[in-house]
């Protein structure tokens, strides 16, 4: 990382400060905004990445990246794929159908050191790990920063200790491994109450804690229903051949327009299914029957298929630079 971060970088760090989804009333006034933050991250960082999850909030903002980057003659970035090796198959085929699609670089961030503890042991999903067979660097992390003082932890992605292994970790290798200096993320503010006081340009510089960066966050303004509707009338008529171009809200996955077919949508299976938050495979269930847009998306809580043992200790798990 260069010694001058972030002297290189001009950017208001207060910029959405005090500011909710209310700010940005109409879908055109969030799109605006998020082409705004994009071009402004793609332009002042030298060495910038999408966080891409596979997820709709990740997946609408390399949407706007792609698209930013074509109107102003920009370099789409690199994408960083957490492999926390939990994640559904479906996952994994669309993150690497949509970067074969889009012509993506994925740089792929895991934890080795506990994937290949967890190979040679045979382990499953809630099996212990034993914490002094694991790297220094693993151990440093477990005991000196999570002061966690077990002698094992379970090999489950949404607990304390399994997150920050597993997805923190492996993210902030990557970024030193990668020299990343900006990360462009899909969070919202809406979507976590540790996420409601985020600003579109969120510095990330303590080198105790995460390789000195920023977050650049171009959605922070959109709800779920916004997701959907940019997708629904907007990404997929764009991206989509024989897709109307005035738009159109399937009510299942065999309700496509003709000649459409689910695998030409750059949305996950997942949301068709009934998922409205994806997290690892054995902790999340669908919340309804019906697909994600069409359920009650004011009346239900979003992530009420995640496990809560992480959610619950989300804004610790942020200080140590998840995301």
């Amino acid at each position: 990382m260069s010694e001058n971060f972030p002297d290189y970088v001009d950017v208001d760090y207060e910029d959405g400060d005090g500011e909710d989804p209310e700010d940005y009333p109409q879908i055109q006034d969030k799109i605006e905004k998020a082409i705004e933050v994009t071009r402004e991250g793609l332009e002042e960082y030298e060495n910038p990445a999408v966080m891409w999850t596979g997820g709709k909030d990740s997946t609408l903002t390399l949407y706007f990246i792609k698209e930013v980057a074509d109107r102003f003659d920009l370099e789409v970035p690199p994408a960083v794929f957490i492999d926390h090796y939990q994640h559904f198959d479906e996952i994994h085929d669309f993150v690497d159908h949509w970067a074969d699609e889009w012509d993506l670089e994925v740089i792929y961030a895991r934890n080795e050191d506990v994937g290949e503890y967890v190979d040679e042991h045979g382990l499953e999903p809630g099996d212990d790990i034993e914490i002094d067979e694991l790297s220094e660097h693993n151990q440093h992390h477990v005991e000196n920063i999570l002061e966690y003082e077990e002698d094992e932890f379970p090999f489950l992605l949404d607990t304390y200790v399994g997150n920050h292994l597993l997805k923190t970790v492996a993210l902030n290798d990557a970024l030193e491994e990668h020299d990343i200096d900006g990360v462009i993320s899909g969070v919202r503010w809406d979507e976590q109450e540790a996420r409601a006081d985020e600003t579109f340009f969120s510095p990330r510089h303590d080198p105790d804690i995460y390789p000195p960066h920023d977050r650049i966050q171009p959605i922070l303004q959109f709800d779920e229903a916004a997701v959907w509707d940019a997708f629904w009338n907007f990404v997929v008529p764009d991206t989509v051949e024989n897709f109307p171009e005035e738009g159109y809200v399937p009510e299942a996955d065999d309700d496509l327009p003709e000649g459409v077919e689910q695998e030409d949508i750059p949305i996950s299976p997942k949301y068709f299914a009934g998922f409205r938050s994806l997290g690892s495979e054995v902790s999340t269930e669908k919340s309804d029957e019906d697909p994600a847009w069409l359920q009650d998306l004011e009346g239900t809580t979003e992530r009420a298929g995640r496990a809560q043992d992480k959610e619950d200790l989300m804004e610790r798990l942020r200080d140590l630079g998840y995301m």
